[in-house]
């Protein structure tokens, strides 16, 4: 299980936030996808 801590989710949440992937490109491996995006939202008050 992944939780916002995670090196991985950090990586993909810089990934994200850059352009370089959308969020709909992250993974959905395990609970990444959706702390990823959940992390995200939270940044950018969606």
């Amino acid at each position: 299980m992944f939780h916002e801590g995670s090196v991985i989710v950090k990586a993909w949440i810089n990934l994200v936030l850059s352009g370089t992937y959308t969020r709909e490109q992250v993974p959905n491996l395990s609970n990444l996808q959706e702390v990823v995006i959940g992390i995200i939202n939270s940044l950018t008050g969606e």
